[in-house]
Formats: structure tokens, C-alpha cells, sequence
């Protein structure tokens, strides 16, 4: 499951409340879980000053895009979606971090974080000079940025290295 701003959200607290049925979670710029409880804070959560005091209970792979520059929706919620995973009561552990220049022209860092196993289990997507939009999409959409990274194609990745047995 994936979403976008609040559609990011709710893809959160889809996992982290039915990890038996989504196999990876996308989030892109979104909130952590429990986050907010009402209008009042899922503003300040957004600007990044809500208070975060829940952690995950079983791990959802989960993979985070946020730009640096997304004024609705503060980056510091994409690091705190991450820290929530991070205390699920399964080691993870940075695997690798690069920095790159997507064909559209943003750059970005990507951080991968693996289980004990060496799976990839939290991946961190960091556009640099993006804003609140969906990275790599088409110019013609709206809320699209087509000069990062292609965020679908890299959910999907993600996703497919994430597939549950029948």
C-alpha cells in the first residue's frame, strides 16, 4: 500500500494495523503513526511538531520519499515514519547510503536500512529541493515533480522484493 501526503498516512496506519495483509508500505510525504488525533494536531504534525511517542510493534517494510524542500508536509515526519520502524523489536541496521542525480535533474540521498538477514527492509528516499509533490511523475499532473527520482518505479521495486506467499 502507498500514498501520497495524507494518502501516505492512512498507507502508514494500514500497516501498522494490518501487517498480516500489506506485505510493504510507500510513503511519501506522510505522516508517522498516531501522529495526530484531531485538525489542531494533524497541522502541527505536518509542520513537524507533533509529539511522536509510538513505535512499531511488528515490522512492515516500508519505504520513505520526501523532499527537503516540502513546505506542507515537514521532512522531519519522513525521519520519524523511519525511527518508528526502527524500534519494531527487530534489528536494523544502515546497509548503504549513496547520493545521486535523478534524470530529471534533483539529487538525492538514499539510505537502506536491513534486517539481520541483510533484507532491505526500510529504504529512505531524501529529494533534495523537493517540494510536496510526487517525485518522478509526469509535468502534466498535478502534485508531480518530474525532475526526481522516479518514485513509482523505486515503490515498486521495493514492493516486489517485499511479495507475501499465497
Amino acid at each position: 500500500v502507498a500514498g501520497l501526503s495524507a494518502g501516505a498516512a492512512m498507507a502508514v496506519v494500514l500497516g501498522r494495523t494490518y501487517p498480516e495483509v500489506f506485505a510493504a508500505v510507500g510513503v511519501h510525504s506522510g505522516l508517522p503513526y498516531r501522529a495526530a488525533h484531531d485538525v489542531g494536531s494533524a497541522f502541527a504534525a505536518m509542520k513537524g511538531s507533533a509529539a511522536r511517542t509510538t513505535t512499531a510493534d511488528t515490522l512492515v517494510p516500508t519505504i520513505v520519499f520526501h523532499g527537503d524542500r516540502d513546505h506542507t508536509v515537514s521532512v522531519a515526519n519522513g525521519a520519524a515514519v523511519i525511527a518508528q520502524i526502527g524500534h519494531a523489536g527487530v534489528a536494523v541496521n544502515k546497509t548503504r547510503q549513496e547520493t545521486g542525480t535523478a534524470a530529471g535533474g534533483r539529487s538525492f540521498t538514499r539510505t537502506d536500512y536491513s534486517d539481520a538477514s541483510g533484507q532491505v527492509v526500510v529504504g529512505d528516499w531524501r529529494v533534495h529541493g523537493g517540494g510536496h509533490a510526487w517525485m518522478g511523475g509526469s509535468a502534466n499532473g498535478s502534485y508531480t515533480d518530474p525532475q526526481g527520482p522516479d518514485a513509482s518505479a523505486e515503490m515498486l521495486r521495493f514492493f516486489l522484493q517485499h511479495v507475501r506467499p499465497a
